[in-house]
C-alpha cells in the first residue's frame, strides 16, 4: 500500500528515492507456488526497482505488517536469473487485483541461456546468442538442434476467458498486436523445430504457416475434434530435417465415455540431414492434454495414447527406439503425480484421487478415487502404454465355440491385467528444466495470468546413455540418445509481475516459450 501523500499524484507520479525505497520493501509479497512433493523456502522481498545496490538493508524491512521470518537473509542471496529493464513505473486503481498486481510496470526481462555443459559453451552455437563462437557445425559424429515448445495462447480462447487478463490494457490483447510480437519472438530464437500449443485454425491458415513458411519451415498441424477452434503444430526447418511420417492423435473417442475431450496430440518422425552419416531418424512429439484440474483420469488416458502413439512411431526394427523430444502444455505442475509417471516410467494410482493426478486442484474437489483399470479394454491400450494385438484364441475350424476349460485359462490370463493398477512406459525421459532456482528453491513458472502462476509446459527428451544412468526411469534401448547442451533460463511470478505478468508489451502469449539445445552423438 502506498502513502497517502504518493497516491494523490495519480499515474504521473514522482517521488523521492528514499520514499520510493520504502514502498518496494513494504510492498505486498506474494507467496510462491509450491510443487506437491516438494519443500519451497519462504518467499524473498523481491527488488523492482531499476538503480539501487543490492547490498542496501533498509532499516524499515520489519517495520511491515508482514514480519519476515528469516532474520539472516541478505540481499545478495538472491538469484541472478534473469535481468529485468524497467522502462517506466505506472499505478492501477483497479480493486480486484492483489496488491501485489496493481503496480503495472513496462519494460522487458532478458532471459540468459543456461549452459548444461561447461566445456561446450565455447564451441557451442546457441541460438538467439550472438556473441558465442561458431566453430560448431553439424558433422560426422554429431548433429545438434534446437526445440522450442509454445503455447501460443489462441485469440478465441483469450475473449473466452477474458477474466484471466482484466491486469492487460486492451490494445495489447488483439491479435493484430499479438502475432507480429509471437512471430519477432520465434524469428529471434531461430529453432530448428516449433512445438506450437493453441494455434487457431484461420490464423494458422491465413497467417502463421504462411509467416513460417517464408522462414524456411515445414509445418504440420492437427486440429482439436468437436467445434474447438485451436490445435497443435509441429514445424520444422528443411535446412535440418526431412518428413519421415505425420503421425496425429486424436484423445477424443465416440465409443468410450471416458474418452469425451477433444484434445489432439501430433507425432512426427525426422530424419536429420547429415552429409556423409547415417544418423536415426528423431521422433517429435507435441500435445495439449486437458486442463480440467479434476479429471485425472482423462489425463492420464491421453498420455497413454501419445505414449503408446510415440512407442509405434519410435520403434526400430532391432526392437530399440529412436530418440525422443515430446513437448507440450501437459497442464499439471512438477512432483504430480503424471509429471513422476513422464520421468520416472511407472505409476500406481492405487487409492489415488482424480484430483490428486495433475497437482491443480488445491479444494476437496475432485476426490473421486481412479477406478482399476482407468481406461476399458476397448482402448486397445495396454498398462505400458504401447497398442495392443488382439489375441483370438486358436481353435480348429469344426469348434462352433470355445470350451469351458479353453474360456477359464483366458481369463486366468486377462484378469490379472485389467485390474492392475500399474502404469508403465518404455521410455527414459528427462526435463530439460529444473523447475527450481537451485540458489534460492524458488520455482520456475510457465504460465502468468490473473489467477495463476504454475510450471505447466514442458520439453522432455531422451537421455543419452551418461544421463539416463542418473535417473530413474525405466530401461530403454536407444539408438543413440540426446544431450541437453543449453536452455533457455526460465522466470519467477515475482519476475513476471514486475511486467504487468502474462500477456504484456513484449511477451504475447500467457506462456513463456521454452527453448533448448540437444545434441545427438552418431
Amino acid at each position: 500500500m502506498l502513502p497517502h501523500h504518493l497516491k494523490s499524484l495519480g499515474r504521473d507520479w514522482t517521488t523521492p528515492w528514499e520514499d520510493l525505497q520504502r514502498c518496494c520493501w513494504n510492498r505486498h509479497i506474494s507467496s510462491c507456488m509450491r510443487w506437491p512433493g516438494h519443500y519451497s523456502r519462504a518467499p524473498y522481498p523481491y527488488f523492482s526497482s531499476r538503480h539501487f545496490s543490492l547490498n542496501w538493508r533498509p532499516a524499515c524491512l520489519f517495520e511491515s505488517r508482514t514480519q519476515f521470518q528469516y532474520l539472516n537473509w541478505r540481499p545478495e542471496h538472491l538469484s541472478q536469473t534473469s535481468l529485468i529493464h524497467l522502462s517506466s513505473y505506472s499505478m492501477n486503481s483497479e480493486g480486484d487485483e492483489p496488491s501485489s498486481k496493481r503496480r503495472k510496470h513496462q519494460g522487458t526481462i532478458e532471459r540468459h541461456w543456461e549452459y548444461l555443459y561447461n566445456h561446450n559453451k565455447e564451441n557451442t552455437k546457441i541460438l538467439g546468442d550472438k556473441n558465442v563462437n561458431p566453430k560448431c557445425e553439424d558433422s560426422e559424429n554429431k548433429f545438434d538442434f534446437s526445440v522450442i515448445s509454445y503455447n501460443i495462447l489462441s485469440q478465441d480462447l483469450l475473449e473466452d476467458n477474458s477474466h484471466l487478463y482484466r491486469h492487460c490494457r486492451r490494445p495489447l490483447l488483439h491479435w493484430s498486436f499479438r502475432f507480429p510480437n509471437i512471430l519477432r519472438e520465434i524469428k529471434h530464437f531461430d529453432a530448428d523445430v516449433l512445438c506450437l500449443q493453441e494455434v487457431q485454425e484461420d490464423h494458422y491458415g491465413t497467417e502463421i504457416r504462411p509467416s513460417l513458411e517464408s522462414l524456411g519451415y515445414h509445418c504440420e498441424y492437427k486440429m482439436r475434434t468437436g467445434r474447438k477452434p485451436d490445435g497443435c503444430a509441429v514445424c520444422f526447418k528443411h535446412s535440418k530435417f526431412s518428413l519421415l511420417s505425420v503421425n496425429p492423435v486424436e484423445f477424443y473417442r465416440p465409443d468410450i465415455p471416458l474418452l469425451d475431450r477433444d484434445n489432439v496430440g501430433l507425432v512426427l518422425l525426422l530424419q536429420p540431414k547429415i552429409p556423409c552419416a547415417a544418423s536415426p531418424a528423431i521422433c517429435i512429439a507435441n500435445t495439449h492434454l486437458l486442463y480440467n484440474p479434476r479429471r485425472g483420469d482423462i489425463k492420464l488416458t491421453q498420455l497413454a495414447m501419445l505414449l503408446a502413439e510415440i512407442s509405434s512411431v519410435a520403434h526400430q526394427k532391432d526392437g530399440s527406439f529412436c530418440p525422443i523430444v515430446m513437448c507440450g502444455d501437459f497442464n499439471s505442475v512438477p512432483g504430480s503425480p503424471l509429471y513422476s509417471f513422464i520421468k520416472e516410467g511407472k505409476l500406481n494410482y492405487e487409492g489415488l484421487a482424480i484430483g490428486k493426478v495433475s497437482g491443480q486442484e488445491q479444494s476437496s474437489r475432485g476426490q473421486r478415487i481412479l477406478s482399476i483399470p482407468i481406461w476399458p479394454p476397448n482402448l486397445g491400450i495396454s498398462q505400458n502404454c504401447v497398442y495392443e494385438v488382439q489375441q483370438v484364441p486358436k481353435v480348429e475350424k469344426t469348434d462352433d465355440n470355445l470350451t469351458q476349460t479353453q474360456l477359464e485359462e483366458t481369463e486366468v490370463i486377462v484378469t490379472p491385467e485389467k485390474l492392475s493398477s500399474n502404469l508403465q512406459h518404455h521410455f527414459s525421459l528427462s526435463s530439460v528444466y529444473s523447475h527450481y532456482f537451485p540458489d534460492t528453491g524458488i520455482p520456475e513458472v510457465t504460465t502468468c495470468h490473473s489467477r495463476s502462476a504454475l510450471t505447466v509446459d514442458y520439453i522432455f527428451y531422451s537421455a543419452d546413455k551418461e544421463e539416463a544412468a542418473q535417473e530413474s526411469g525405466a530401461a530403454v534401448g536407444l539408438v543413440g540418445g540426446l544431450k541437453l547442451l543449453a536452455r533457455l533460463s526460465l522466470l519467477t511470478e515475482q519476475d513476471l509481475w514486475t511486467v504487468n505478468g502474462l500477456p504484456n508489451e513484449h511477451s504475447s502469449s500467457d506462456h513463456l516459450p521454452l527453448l533448448a539445445k540437444f545434441r545427438l552423438e552418431l
